[in-house]
C-alpha cells in the first residue's frame, strides 16, 4: 500500500470510527454554558483531525480549533497555545489546559504559566512521560 494510500486511509477511515464519550459532550456543553471559551488543540494532520472533530460533533460544541500541522507548531510548543487564543481573540493569560498527555499538554501549560487539568483515563501520571 502506497503512503499516499494510507493517508487516505487514516484521513477518512479513522475518523469514522472516533466516539466522543457523553461525558465529554457533557462537560463541554456545561463549560460553554457557563460562559467558557472551549478551543481545541491537537496535534495531527489537518484533514483526519478536522474530521475527527466534525463526525463527533465536537464542531458544534467549540468555539474553534487549532491543528499543528495548519499552524507549522505542535504541542508542547507555546506558539500552538498562543494560536489557539488568537483563533477566538481572547487572551492566552487565564486560560486552562485541558488534556490527557503529561507532555503535549500538561507541561505545554506550565511552561506558558496556564493552569491545566490532567485526564487520567485510569493512567498513573509518569514524570518520564511528564517530560517527554
Amino acid at each position: 500500500m502506497s503512503t499516499a494510500a494510507v493517508r487516505a486511509l487514516l484521513d477518512s477511515g479513522v475518523a469514522d470510527h472516533v466516539v466522543l464519550a457523553r461525558s465529554s459532550r457533557e462537560a463541554l456543553s456545561k463549560a460553554r454554558a457557563d460562559g467558557w471559551t472551549c478551543v481545541i488543540v491537537t496535534n495531527g494532520r489537518t484533514v483526519q483531525q478536522e474530521a475527527k472533530i466534525r463526525n463527533t460533533g465536537l464542531d458544534q460544541l467549540v468555539q474553534g480549533w487549532v491543528i499543528s500541522e495548519t499552524v507549522g507548531h505542535k504541542k508542547p510548543e507555546p506558539e500552538i497555545f498562543h494560536a489557539a487564543a488568537a483563533t477566538v481573540r481572547i487572551p492566552l493569560p487565564g486560560a486552562w489546559v485541558i488534556g490527557d498527555s503529561p507532555h503535549a499538554d500538561i507541561a505545554g501549560a506550565e511552561a506558558l504559566g496556564l493552569r491545566s487539568v490532567w485526564v487520567t483515563d485510569g493512567r498513573p501520571w509518569s514524570q518520564d512521560s511528564y517530560q517527554g
